[in-house]
């Protein structure tokens, strides 16, 4: 699936109400919905000017939405469906966000994850080898991509007020015109 508006995403952001990252609920402890919200706050908090950054943490895991029970894959179906309207950086974060978790638990292992996290950890390849480690480290977008998986791993908290999806569609109207913009010079 490709979005092709803002409004087509915020349709489906807005369908992560009460959808899970497992179908059976055993996983995470807030919905799609609310962990998109406080990932994205948290992002915001941390780094006010990045956007592209925020909007990344906005829809990194629809790909769980998209297709239900593809843990090894729902950044890859993420990516491909944000792409065109928000840009290749924010794909391409939103696509590093599980070997960021790899990395992580390469040079961290004392860092913790939770349940589910780490259960998933397994299906999409375990914590990196040096040699994986060493090559993710030089990608120019590693040190992005680490802070949104930190931002994914702490944005799971029950009862957690952070704000209301509509107040996120300016920001991806933003983001998606400079896309667009960008798009159009090329």
């Amino acid at each position: 699936m490709e979005l092709r508006s803002v409004e087509e995403l915020m349709d489906l952001l807005y369908a992560c109400r009460g959808a899970w990252d497992t179908p059976d609920r055993s996983g995470d402890p807030v919905d799609l919905h609310d962990h998109a919200l406080q990932t994205a706050a948290l992002l915001r908090r941390s780094r006010p000017a990045d956007k592209e950054l925020q909007v990344a943490g906005l829809v990194h895991d629809i790909g769980h939405l998209l297709r239900p029970g593809d843990d090894a894959g729902h950044a890859d179906h993420a990516a491909d469906a944000v792409r065109s309207l928000l840009g290749e950086r924010v794909a391409r974060l939103v696509r590093l966000h599980v070997p960021a978790k790899r990395y992580l638990a390469a040079v961290s292992p004392e860092r913790g994850l939770s349940p589910q996290s780490a259960l998933t950890l397994t299906r999409q390849g375990g914590a990196m080898s040096p040699a994986e480690a060493a090559a993710f480290a030089r990608d120019p977008l590693a040190e992005d991509a680490v802070t949104l998986r930190q931002a994914d791993d702490a944005g799971k908290v029950v009862g957690l007020d952070a704000g209301v999806l509509e107040d996120w569609r300016t920001v991806l109207e933003l983001v998606a015109a400079r896309n667009s913009r960008l798009g159009a010079v090329d």
